[in-house]
């Protein structure tokens, strides 16, 4: 082991006892921790050794988790509002955004085995910095949760005669068992699912089309409730704003892509392109069904009125009926709704626990385990569902949206150009306490000026003509003070010491992280090489994890270089 600073053991008497009370609880807090995560790795990296799927398996289990059907209802109230023009280039616009942004958080998540947290602790935001935005991708997840849930209790409604409430409760529930057993179970799901749930979206849509093509013009005519069909800027902007409440949705395709195996020469192109397509890709499919729910509102409005058109109930039923007998008309469109609301609320439940976890055990230093915070994230959506948060849907995603842009605009900005242009952000990516400041300026400044304009936007606080600007204003002050703070702060702020304390190299020979493992003294497991640092107090190896539940900071290495 080799450190620049050599840090001592105590030798005063008092302190020793000390140490070694504080040593066996954290042994104690650290082998619950390791016990609950060594399935899903929530808090640090995904190791080697876990990583056996193929890219193409790992891309196809992420774009599992966006059959959600919310971007039929998304889509369907902004066309009904803004006329199919409008909505068509607010979706494209949002569109463009969410896969720039992505790209370069998708690499990182890849790449370095780790999810969105991680990468934003080391990109800007620093160790505790990052709870901040743990806290916002969180809310995504009970928010899109309660969303999926809604719809779900309308097509049981509908298909089963279950009142909303006890529709609400099922769709809650029913998530709980699967989504327990984490990245594996989660796999086989999607893999399985996700054929079904092509054929039932994509076959009426092309019927329809086929069978009358008149649904076309229909379509692109639609004028929308508040403007003549002509292009509007505003309108436009509102739209995409409500769009991009989805750029969260990355941090969730990352949630999975930290299992993709090392890129080597072998299977780079497989790689690049898992990558790419579960990765930003992700939002080609969600602009798509996002238009085939103006499609489809347009083609029901006439028949359910406008207050049940974004309901993708009864866009898919009125679809169905057009191409199959009344019989089955219900039945498949329950299906579909059923089928894709578990894809995506295992995914939202899943990936909401992680965020609580990470953000309640840096903290706290107390790890209550992953389930509890499953519960947690449940309850929040709950709750959303029975306040009928479907009624208002646009409001609380184009509010949203001004948080998570921000937020996901500022990281991505880092490693694009702090890291590679200005050479102020460590283009390796650092996630382990110690090794990070508690908070950097970089991030939390631009998100905070960032988000918090954007909101008063929102509001009308700066007046009516810039309101539907909300998003721009979230996504330009992110990509100008990001950087901007970096020169200011010289990058002083992204690393607490740069030797961690442990002479073996973080990285293989093809750039990977390094597959090489060692044993962590407080939790006595064995870990891979990016998962650990030098111990203060012994002349050993701290997990992450340990790290993160060191109350007392006995086994955190001291600032340095």
């Amino acid at each position: 082991m080799s450190t620049t600073e050599s840090p001592r053991p105590r030798t005063d008497k008092a302190d020793t006892v000390g140490a070694a009370d504080a040593a066996g609880r954290a042994e104690t807090t650290a082998d619950q921790a390791v016990k609950e995560t060594l399935e899903d790795y929530t808090l640090r990296f995904a190791p080697r050794s876990y990583r056996r799927w193929t890219p193409m398996v790992v891309a196809t289990t992420a774009l599992g988790g966006i059959a959600y059907m919310a971007d039929f209802s998304i889509g369907a109230g902004i066309g009904l509002a803004h006329g199919t023009s409008n909505a068509l280039l607010a979706i494209a616009l949002a569109a463009v955004v969410i896969f720039v942004t992505g790209f370069p958080l998708a690499y990182y998540g890849a790449r370095y085995n780790i999810d969105l947290d991680l990468i934003t602790r080391g990109s800007g935001f620093g160790y505790y910095g990052s709870v901040l935005t743990s806290i916002i991708f969180a809310s995504f997840t009970f928010i899109f949760f309660a969303l999926e849930g809604s719809i779900m209790a309308q097509g049981l409604e509908i298909g089963l005669g279950l009142p909303l409430w006890l529709g609400y409760a099922v769709s809650t529930l029913m998530v709980i068992p699967l989504v327990v057993y984490g990245m594996k179970a989660l796999s086989k799901l999607q893999v399985w699912t996700t054929p079904i749930w092509l054929l039932l979206m994509v076959a009426p849509l092309v019927y329809l089309i086929a069978n009358d093509p008149g649904t076309v013009d229909r379509f692109l005519a639609y004028p929308g409730t508040d403007g003549d069909g002509a292009v509007n800027t505003a309108s436009v902007m509102l739209g995409a704003g409500v769009c991009l409440s989805l750029i969260a949705q990355i941090g969730e395709q990352i949630d999975y892509l930290r299992f993709m195996p090392p890129r080597t020469e072998a299977n780079k192109h497989a790689w690049w392109t898992a990558v790419v397509m579960a990765g930003p890709g992700w939002v080609v499919l969600g602009a798509l069904k996002q238009a085939i729910g103006v499609f489809l509102a347009v083609y029901i409005l006439a028949e359910v009125g406008p207050v049940a058109a974004p309901e993708p109930i009864q866009q898919f039923r009125g679809a169905f009926e057009a191409m199959m007998p009344s019989w089955l008309v219900i039945p498949l469109a329950v299906v579909l709704v059923v089928i894709s609301q578990i894809k995506i609320n295992v995914t939202n439940a899943y990936s909401g626990s992680l965020a609580w976890t990470n953000s309640f055990t840096r903290v706290t230093g107390h790890y209550p385990g992953r389930m509890v915070f499953v519960l947690v994230n449940l309850a929040f959506a709950l709750v959303l569902m029975e306040a009928d948060m479907f009624s208002f849907l646009n409001g609380v995603l184009g509010f949203y949206s001004n948080c998570a842009i921000a937020w996901v605009v500022t990281v991505a900005t880092d490693i694009g150009v702090n890291k590679y242009v200005l050479k102020l952000s460590p283009l390796q990516p650092e996630f382990r306490r110690g090794m990070l400041h508690a908070v950097n300026p970089v991030g939390v400044v631009a998100f905070v000026a960032a988000s918090g304009l954007s909101i008063a936007m929102y509001f009308h606080l700066l007046g009516d003509t810039l309101q539907p600007y909300s998003p721009v204003a979230a996504a330009v002050i992110a990509f100008v003070l990001t950087p901007l703070m970096a020169v200011v702060t010289r990058g002083r702020y992204y690393l607490r010491r740069t030797d961690d304390g442990i002479a073996e190299p973080l990285l293989d020979a093809d750039g990977n992280p390094s597959g090489a493992t060692l044993d962590c003294h407080v939790c006595h497991q064995s870990y891979e090489r990016p998962d650990l640092t030098a111990c203060v107090t012994h002349e050993a190896v701290v997990c992450s994890l340990c790290l993160s539940t060191d109350k007392t900071g006995d086994h955190v290495l001291p600032a340095g270089v």
